[in-house]
């Protein structure tokens, strides 16, 4: 019995080493390694029977030689009964760690085909970031391009509602009650003085430049080399500080502001007006007009501060040196109550606006009382009594013509009737800003049937002249 059970172990030992040289593949490697379980078990019951016997055949022999061989056979099949248990949690180990090698590999399959999409949809998103980040440099350039354009055209829309505001009375005036931004291509002195040695001819160009590049305003380039050109000449041949040269930066100054320039219009601006100070003293209106200019730019560029402070001193030298009946105090003060309304003192802008139409309604109808109130007064009472008891349904007219104040010559003061109905509008004061809107209607219709009553009448005299 124990050679039978001898040679059963080594047919499965041989069979279990094969070729020494031979690589087994891990479905080889896991089916030999059940038959060798196979086996196992096999022998285990082979074994377990054979124990079993002994186990009878000793207890059924007494204390004799017999008996002591029958016990060195089961201890020998219980060594062998543990061999085989142990190639048997073996087997079983390896059948475990097999399973869970399998499960790795499938996992780590898994996880790379997971990575390949990862990295597919990372280079597809790659890609998408790349268009977006060129798509959003071009709308940031076409968000710039279109701010330039903005302030170039609010800045035109400026200089617009101040030319709207020249006055034909104005020009019969001294030169320093011309229209605030009258200095926008002005028609400065360009004659040369009596000690000059640059001939005059030459001064006689820089209008016609002028007159060029208002016709054609769309030359700023041009424009902009001409009058560098005219800058160089009228500094070298009449001095750095010299009037014509403060002039030159001035209207260099404002065709930078033209093109949006305004931080290379700001300095320009600086010096002219130092010139000028220094030229004309510090108190001379056409200080002031440079000081309006100055802060045009400034407004343009949201320094707010320094606006302020050149409306003030501007508006000072007016009414010093001109008194305030001059167009131009209220013109700077409705330029200062724009500045207020852009940075929210309405207050101050809301003080302004009353003290324009204050005056206009003195110097065309007396002093203030209260029978002869200004328009702004009307209005509130009417807001009051709207919200009171009973509206007042009077007829504009009955407010003794104020309109008439705002005289063909001045619409500086039809604009401060909409610019303070548009802050009523904003307080809610909507009766009040009815009334003063009536007003600047009616006014700006009375500017036109004057206008062509004028037209006819310069024509009708041009046709007596000619006969």
């Amino acid at each position: 019995m124990r050679e039978d059970m001898s040679s059963v172990v080594c047919v499965k030992e041989t069979d279990g080493q094969g070729d020494p040289g031979e690589k087994l593949s891990q479905d080889e490697l896991l089916c030999r390694t059940r038959e060798v379980m196979q086996g196992l078990e096999a022998l285990r019951a082979e074994h377990q029977a054979i124990l079993e016997g002994l186990m009878g055949t000793l207890r059924c022999l007494k204390q004799s030689q017999e008996g002591r061989a029958v016990d060195e056979k089961t201890a020998m099949i219980q060594r062998s009964m543990e061999m085989l248990e142990l190639g048997l949690g073996e087997a079983q180990v390896m059948m475990a760690l097999s399973g869970h090698l399998s499960a790795v590999e499938a996992e780590k399959q898994k996880l790379r085909a997971q990575v390949r999409r990862l990295c597919q949809e990372n280079q597809w998103l790659r890609d998408e970031l790349a268009g977006t980040q060129q798509r959003l440099q071009k709308s940031e350039q076409s968000v710039a391009q279109l701010e330039e354009e903005k302030k170039h055209l609010e800045f035109m829309n400026q200089l617009k509602k101040y030319d709207q505001d020249l006055s034909p009375s104005d020009d019969k005036d001294s030169d320093s009650s011309r229209e605030t931004l009258d200095d926008l291509f002005p028609d400065e002195q360009d004659e040369p003085g009596p000690g000059s040695k640059y001939p005059s001819s030459s001064f006689k160009s820089i209008p016609l430049i002028y007159h060029d590049i208002r016709k054609d305003q769309n030359k700023y380039k041009e424009a902009a080399s001409l009058l560098n050109d005219a800058l160089a000449i009228r500094e070298k041949t009449l001095g750095r500080d010299h009037p014509a040269v403060a002039a030159t930066l001035n209207n260099l100054a404002v065709l930078y502001g033209k093109r949006g320039k305004y931080k290379e219009a700001e300095p320009l601006c600086k010096r002219a007006l130092e010139i000028r100070e220094k030229v004309l003293g510090k108190d001379h209106p056409d200080v002031a007009k440079q000081l309006n200019n100055l802060a045009l730019l400034c407004q343009n560029q949201g320094k707010y501060e320094e606006v302020e402070y050149y409306y003030q001193r501007a508006l000072e030298i007016y009414q010093t040196k001109l008194g305030p009946d001059d167009p131009n105090v209220a013109k700077t003060k409705n330029n200062l109550a724009s500045c207020y309304l852009k940075q929210g003192k309405f207050k101050q802008a809301e003080t302004l606006y009353k003290e324009i139409l204050t005056r206009a309604h003195e110097r065309e109808f007396g002093s203030v009382d209260d029978e002869n109130k200004p328009i702004w007064m009307h209005a509130e009472e009417r807001e009051e009594q709207s919200k009171g008891k009973q509206k007042d349904g009077s007829p504009f007219g009955e407010y003794g013509g104020w309109y008439k104040a705002c005289k063909v010559d001045s619409p500086t003061v039809t604009t401060t009737l909409k610019n303070l109905g548009a802050l009523y509008r904003r307080q809610g004061k909507f009766e009040a800003a009815e009334t003063l809107e009536e007003a600047a209607l009616r006014s700006r219709k009375r500017v036109r049937e004057c206008v062509r009553s004028n037209l006819k009448l310069d024509a009708a005299n041009y046709i007596v002249s000619y006969d």
